[in-house]
Order: C-alpha cells, then sequence, then structure tokens
C-alpha cells in the first residue's frame, strides 16, 4: 500500500462525510426554500422539514449548454444522515476547506472563515494577505489544478470539503478521485453569474456551508445596499459615456456580451457600451478593423489586457495610438491591485465587492467623482 492509499483509507475511515456528486434527491418532499438568491442564478438553499438538514442546490456552474445539478446536504455532527439522500453529505460546519479559484478565498474572508482553507490552486497568485501568511507557516498548500491536481496534498490535509471550479462542465477525473477519497465537492458558478451583485451573492452559499449563514446574509446586504446607492444616484442623465473593452487575444478581438458582467457595471455606472449589438450569451471575435472604428468612437477605454503604461498599450496595439481615449488620457485598466508574482485583487475580492468596483467605474466615468481615490483601477500614464 503506498503513502497515497493509506493516507485514503485514513480519510475514508475518519471522515462523517460521503462524497457523490451530481446525483438528485430520491424526493424533494419535505423542504422548503429557506434562501432563494435575488441575483445569483446558480444556487438555491433548501431546508429539510423532517431531517433538520440544510440542502444547497447547485446549478449550471459553469459554460455548457447541459443542464448539469449538484445536491449537499448539510446535517449536524452526530444527526444521522438522510435515508432519502442520494447525494453528498457533509458535516456541519465544515472546517477543512480546499479551493480551485481565488474568488471562493475572497468570499470565506468576506464571511469570517478565511482560516478555515487549507489548501488553494494557484497559491502563489492569491493577494490574500492571511491566506499569504497561512501559506509562509506551512497551514495552507497548494493543491494543483486540472491533470496536475494533488490529491495527496488534498487528503493529507484532512480535508472536509474541495471547492470546485468548472468552465466547460464537470471534471470527471477529478470527481472521480475525490469520491474514491471519499471527500466531498461542491461546484461553485460564481462565474458565470453575469449580475455583479450575483457573484458577490455566492458568499450566501458559502455561509450555509460554514454554519455561520446570518453573518453571510448581513454581509451581502450591506454590499447589495452599498451598490444600489451608487448606481441610484443620478450621473451625467443627459448624456452618457461611451465605453471600449479589452485588447486583443491572438490577433482576435473579443467583444463582451451586452449581458455580460463588465457590461452591466459600465450600464449602472452611468455609461454606454460602444457594442450593444452581441445580445449573444458569450463574447464575439470581430475585426481589428472593426475594433478600431469602436475605439474611435470610444469617449473611455477600460480593462486593457495585463498593460500598465500608454507606452506598454501603444507597443501592443500601434494602430490604436491615436485614438481620443489614448490621445487624452482615458485609458484605465483594472490591475491597480497585482501581486508581484501576478496575482489580481481584482478577480478575487472584486468579485465580492462589486460596490467598490462600481464605485472605480463611476469616478472614471464621471468628472465629478475624483480618480485619486480609486481602488481597483488605475489610469493609464
Amino acid at each position: 500500500m503506498n503513502a497515497l492509499q493509506k493516507i485514503a483509507l485514513v480519510v475514508i475511515v475518519t471522515l462523517l462525510t460521503v462524497g457523490c456528486g451530481g446525483k438528485r434527491l430520491a424526493s424533494l418532499d419535505g423542504t422548503h426554500v429557506c434562501y432563494e438568491p435575488r441575483y445569483a442564478k446558480g444556487f438555491t438553499i433548501l431546508a429539510d422539514t423532517l431531517g433538520g438538514g440544510t440542502i444547497i442546490r447547485i446549478t449550471n456552474p459553469y459554460q455548457s449548454d447541459t443542464h448539469f445539478e449538484q445536491l449537499l446536504y448539510l446535517c449536524d455532527e452526530g444527526t444521522p444522515q438522510p435515508t432519502n439522500f442520494d447525494g453528498v453529505v457533509v458535516a456541519e460546519p465544515v472546517r477543512r476547506i480546499a479551493v480551485l479559484s481565488s474568488s471562493f478565498v475572497a468570499m470565506l474572508d468576506a464571511i469570517g472563515c478565511v482560516e478555515r482553507v487549507v489548501g488553494v490552486s494557484g497559491l502563489k497568485f492569491i493577494t490574500n494577505e492571511s491566506i499569504r501568511r497561512a501559506a509562509a507557516e506551512n497551514r495552507v498548500g497548494e493543491i494543483g489544478y486540472d491533470s496536475n491536481m494533488n490529491f495527496e496534498q488534498i487528503a493529507a490535509r484532512r480535508t472536509d470539503i474541495v471547492l470546485l471550479y468548472g468552465l466547460y462542465g464537470e471534471d470527471a477525473a477529478t470527481t472521480a478521485k475525490l469520491r474514491e477519497l471519499g471527500i466531498p465537492y461542491l461546484y461553485i458558478g460564481d462565474y458565470v453569474e453575469n449580475e455583479p451583485l450575483g457573484k458577490a451573492e455566492w458568499m450566501v452559499a458559502l455561509g450555509y456551508l460554514c454554519g455561520c449563514e446570518e453573518r453571510a446574509i448581513a454581509e451581502f446586504a450591506a454590499i447589495e445596499q452599498r451598490y444600489t446607492a451608487i448606481r441610484d444616484r443620478k450621473y451625467c442623465s443627459a448624456y452618457k459615456p461611451r465605453v471600449m473593452l479589452n485588447l486583443p487575444y491572438r490577433d482576435t478581438w473579443f467583444m463582451p456580451s451586452k449581458h455580460s458582467y463588465a457590461v452591466r457595471l459600465i450600464e449602472d455606472a452611468g455609461g454606454e457600451y460602444i457594442y450593444p449589438q452581441n445580445e449573444t450569451p458569450s463574447s464575439v471575435p470581430i475585426a481589428t478593423e472593426e475594433a478600431l472604428l469602436l475605439a474611435s468612437k470610444a469617449d473611455f477605454w477600460l480593462n486593457v489586457g495585463q498593460v500598465t503604461s500608454l507606452d506598454e498599450l501603444r507597443a501592443v496595439a500601434p494602430r490604436f495610438a491615436e485614438v481620443d481615449a489614448v490621445r487624452f488620457g482615458r485609458t484605465y485598466n483594472n490591475n491597480r491591485r497585482t501581486s508581484a508574482t501576478g496575482g489580481s485583487d481584482f478577480w478575487e475580492s472584486g468579485a465580492v465587492r462589486p460596490d467598490v468596483v462600481l464605485s472605480d467605474i463611476v469616478k472614471i466615468l464621471h468628472s465629478e467623482a475624483p480618480t485619486d481615490s480609486l481602488y481597483y483601477y488605475r489610469q493609464l500614464e
């Protein structure tokens, strides 16, 4: 028996939880919705009236036309497991969590549970100071990703649950190995949410998982209140600044959907997206000539890849050097809070602080708001 097999045996014997994802309840009779998200589309919280447990229902947590549903049953330690449930059963609250996305770290931090993280995928890119300190003390380890997932590390750290991130479908190899090790997992689909508040609302699902749902609900309510207060102010009602987005990727310019997260932020900040004709669910490629025409009509240009200066932008996209947004310094990037190792806090804590992101964009688009206090964005010079 090798080291990994020994660890797996210990985990299977000692863990109360049993993992098997993607299966349905034999029946949802006796349950009722105890938290219906206002913005998020990918989760619902149900209460088991008879058994006293809580069910987290996840739907379509990645980009795919195939419907996916996962159910996770939370029960108190020592409580008998439900007999009518053929899915993931976890004793709550979970205390040792491995995560595959930096936004999950930010959610756990927002609800006061970041100290429960014991493993992270892409650890060197995490900007959260608590995680960086824990990693330096070996309380948090790198767990890898995709085909390089370090299952031995996950098992050795006595992980209660792994929070997964999927792109285009369930990672069958990863989930099969976790089931073999007896380690539960849960897909978190915050990144597919188009509503900025929908991304942040996923902290509530993690609040139920960690047994601190009241704090999570209160924290999200405060973020929602701040966001809507900023959104509902009247900025430049007679004129909406036009906004260009992105840089070419491998000589192809991808323009986001008019329903996307980035565009929703622009509209909520009182701006106008330069390419509203993309009504598909995803980004679409356009020719460089069309992108140049759009950029020439834009008042502002946001989210320009990894560049940090106008000279660097001109080097990357020389044909765009003379558009007004570049000539007059109205180009901004969301990489102000970037770590020395390349981690981006915009995609980490920004996922759960849409109020701060919106505040930044308002300051950029409207002259009455000062830009010297930008948090995630920087003006390129």
